[in-house]
């Protein structure tokens, strides 16, 4: 690569949380001028939704004592830490190996985590309940891993090989995630074909995924691990690695200097006078697997610093809490019940804009809880927060609790 190629370097400078919030904020600050084509936007509104977050996180957390947001929340049900139960009953043979099956169970997951669709549910053989939504694709996902469904070594359940993963058939995962004609599954081809992508990069890249063992997504840990200092590591450096070391396996989508911006969309109101001009990051599902690489770096004894380093995510629980509070206000009402791409602009505008507002909404909750940014970070409010408290006006305002804006989703954005 020739760090010189100016598209080269752009590219680059979109792969951090830095741009995907400071893109955000120059789409709010274009709103608040109301110059969007899709938006309006009435903070008047915002104090109603601090209080519903704050209502809602109370509801949950009475203490306040709110855990990250975070795939791992997924994997307990009715107080069960299946997870937890898992890892405890498992002879480690040091904390890196742990560390290594939790990035692995924690990255293949969150791949398969983009969106359920109102219908598919979960089974779980374990209560007899029927499952939906996130948690639901988690315990599958996690059932899926304890089976050894990803593994390579039958003496081994608890991991994910490349070679198996470059493998996975649509039917595999069909399997996996019960899904039937009675019970489809949104994207379930995007869904293998990124986990196949991800086994293909993994096993081509064994001097970074397989330092410590053969190649795996797990091996991520230890590129993490020369990259802390002094045991120390920030969280916005785990997404730049991610970005820049799984980039290659999103569908293609935008390429700038011969580099994939995954998450990364086209708005019109972003001109610049660079390669950059017009591109908006967002790096959900990165993000997303950021905030749940945190806890098995913990556990291995690695402190992750400046957490509000990373941003809130632009996905459709944050983003429609804000559309149906009022903060976010359609300006053609038509399009509320029409379908759109995620690459049009209003469906980019949108999540950027969720992504800013969420900023504001926790600095509000802050302010009225007298809390900091250290105490009460964005990945506590998000979780306690901000994703509950846009599913609770879903399910007030549609039948089916889907989000207001209607989304065509592929399987590997929401």
């Amino acid at each position: 690569m020739n760090s010189l190629n100016p598209d080269t370097s752009a590219a680059l400078s979109l792969l951090s949380a830095r741009a995907v919030r400071e893109r955000a904020h120059r789409l709010l600050a274009i709103g608040l001028d109301d110059k969007l084509p899709n938006f309006r936007i009435d903070l008047g509104r915002m104090d109603a939704a601090v209080d519903l977050v704050l209502q809602t996180t109370r509801a949950a957390y009475p203490s306040l004592d709110v855990p990250f947001h975070s795939r791992w929340r997924h994997f307990v049900t009715s107080g069960d830490n299946r997870w937890a139960a898992l890892a405890g009953a498992t002879a480690w043979p040091d904390p890196a190996a742990r560390a290594r099956a939790e990035f692995d169970l924690a990255i293949v997951s969150v791949f398969l985590d983009a969106g359920a669709g109102p219908t598919w549910r979960f089974h779980d053989p374990k209560t007899g309940t029927a499952i939906g939504r996130s948690e639901g694709l988690g315990l599958a996902s996690l059932a899926m891993f304890a089976s050894g469904a990803f593994s390579g070594d039958p003496q081994q359940p608890l991991r994910a090989d490349a070679a198996v993963l470059e493998k996975l058939t649509v039917a595999d995962l069909q399997n996996g995630m019960q899904v039937s004609e009675t019970n489809p599954l949104v994207g379930i081809e995007g869904r293998a074909d990124l986990l196949r992508r991800l086994g293909a990069l993994v096993a081509s890249k064994p001097e970074i995924f397989g330092m410590h063992d053969t190649p795996r997504p797990g091996g991520l840990f230890d590129q993490l691990v020369l990259l802390s200092h002094n045991g120390k590591l920030p969280a916005a450096t785990i997404l730049s690695v991610l970005l820049q070391r799984l980039g290659a396996i999103w569908p293609s989508r935008l390429t700038l200097g011969g580099i994939a911006l995954g998450d990364c969309w086209k708005h019109p109101a972003l001109k610049s006078d660079d390669a950059t001009s017009e591109l908006m990051p967002l790096h959900k599902l990165s993000q997303w697997l950021s905030y749940s690489l945190i806890e098995p770096l913990q556990t291995a004894g690695i402190e992750v610093t400046d957490i509000d380093g990373l941003t809130g995510l632009a996905e459709y629980r944050n983003g429609g809490l804000f559309v149906d509070i009022g903060v976010l206000a359609f300006r053609d009402p038509a399009d509320a019940v029409r379908e759109h791409d995620v690459s049009s602009s209003l469906v980019v505008e949108w999540r950027a804009l969720t992504v800013a507002l969420l900023d504001r909404l926790a600095e509000g909750v802050r302010a009225k809880l007298q809390l900091d940014a250290n105490s009460l970070p964005l990945a506590k409010i998000l979780e306690g927060g901000s994703w509950a408290a846009g599913r609770v006006l879903a399910r007030q305002r549609r039948e089916d609790s889907s989000p207001p804006v209607k989304v065509i989703s592929d399987g590997t954005v929401f």
